[in-house]
């Protein structure tokens, strides 16, 4: 992470344990995002990258970001935005630049004892929609792509709310840190809408792209399987995955779309022939490496987040009209679930993670969000199931079990 102003602050915090930046992290006050290169710790609000008239928010964020950069380095701030993109485009991205930044190696885990609890109660669940109607609206869905209705793919989600119980979203992220250490971990302070503080976190295995100079990398997920805690099993799974026809065509249809999309902004591109299997710690994924040179240095990773996003892996294809069908389809506005986490330096570089096995969290209230890929061949019981194993990554780390 290069061009940072870094302040490099730690806080003891007893007991004997090692210090990285979550003792200096604070709800509601700064925005934490650690990668396996590194982490970040944004404090405060310097500016504000500001909205736009229209409806299109993200075509003219990349503007936007660099002219407010421009101005807060001329006034000492650091060279850097952090925050989130939203799913809509007419959704208004929530980018700002911090007072302090601090760097530090990724977030890493140590034993917990009894009294590192995320929550103090058992909270009660509100799926939204209920399992029921998910499952109508998957069959709804399928039954609009299989007569013809110009859909290719879409992904429906669905989202589970605890509510009554406040967590500590410090143990919470250290939890989701331990669980996987090559996952994205992060937590965006959001403006508040109600008096109670707002933080978008989580911990995604996807990186929508990396942008370091001329060079581009995406990561694009499509394709799951449950994994097994029994190693026989686990095994079968993945390799089952890594032969299913109908998750490799859902996969191509992403890997497609990405490139097709980054090939008129880079000079060269390299596309694997075929996917390779990744794991987290609640699912098989099938992934796809794809490596670009930029043909022009002048594009940002923002200009290639707006080219990009949404991907067909949160979105579907066509994306407009997989996004007409998932406002129909869903019962709630998604946010920032399935947009994007992040950073940009005034260089241009920086890194933009698909907001994926996330949730908010506002006062007592966390909203737990997960997604199904869907196809002709999908069965609407079995993305049921699929959403119910996504929400593990968060159920898991507070401390619950998965439900339905």
């Amino acid at each position: 992470m290069r061009h940072l102003a870094v302040e490099l602050t730690r806080r003891p915090v007893g007991r004997g344990r090692r210090t990285d930046l979550l003792d200096a992290y604070a709800p509601g006050e700064s925005t934490l995002i650690s990668s396996p290169g590194g982490a970040i710790l944004a404090h405060g609000e310097g500016a504000r990258v500001p909205p736009a008239p229209g409806r299109d928010q993200l075509q003219t964020v990349a503007a936007r970001a660099t002219e407010t950069l421009s101005d807060a380095v001329r006034e000492g701030l650091p060279p850097m935005v952090v925050g989130a993109l939203p799913f809509h485009p007419s959704g208004s991205p929530h980018l700002v630049v911090p007072q302090h930044i601090t760097t530090d190696r990724p977030l890493r885990a140590w034993p917990g004892g009894p009294e590192d609890r995320v929550l103090d109660g058992l909270p009660t669940r509100h799926p939204v929609p209920a399992p029921r109607d998910y499952v109508e609206s998957v069959a709804q869905a399928v039954w609009m792509m299989r007569a013809g209705d110009g859909l290719d793919k879409v992904v429906l989600a669905r989202a589970l709310e605890l509510r009554g119980v406040e967590p500590d979203i410090p143990t919470l992220l250290r939890r989701l840190a331990a669980a996987d250490p090559w996952a994205h971990v992060y937590a965006v302070d959001l403006p508040a809408s109600s008096g109670a503080p707002r933080t978008f976190l989580g911990a995604s295995p996807e990186t929508l792209l990396r942008r370091v100079g001329d060079t581009v990398e995406s990561l694009p997920l499509a394709g799951s399987a449950r994994r097994s805690p029994d190693p026989v099993e686990d095994a079968r799974r993945g390799a089952e995955l890594l032969c299913s026809v109908k998750d490799r065509d859902e996969h191509a249809v992403v890997i497609h779309d990405i490139a097709d999309n980054l090939a008129p902004l880079c000079s060269a591109l390299e596309v694997p022939d075929g996917p390779e299997l990744i794991r987290t710690r609640a699912m098989w994924h099938l992934a796809t490496r794809i490596r670009g040179r930029l043909a022009d240095r002048a594009i940002t990773s923002l200009d290639l987040a707006a080219a990009l996003h949404p991907t067909p892996a949160v979105c579907g294809r066509p994306r407009d009209r997989a996004r007409d069908a998932i406002g129909e389809l869903e019962p709630l506005d998604r946010g920032y679930y399935a947009g994007a986490v992040g950073w940009q330096d005034i260089a241009g570089d920086g890194e933009w993670i698909v907001a994926i096995r996330c949730g908010e969290v506002e006062g007592d209230t966390v909203r737990l969000w997960a997604g199904a890929g869907l196809v002709e061949a999908s069965d609407p019981e079995g993305e049921l199931a699929e959403t119910t194993a996504k929400f593990g990554t968060l159920l898991s780390a507070i401390g619950l079990e998965t439900g339905r």
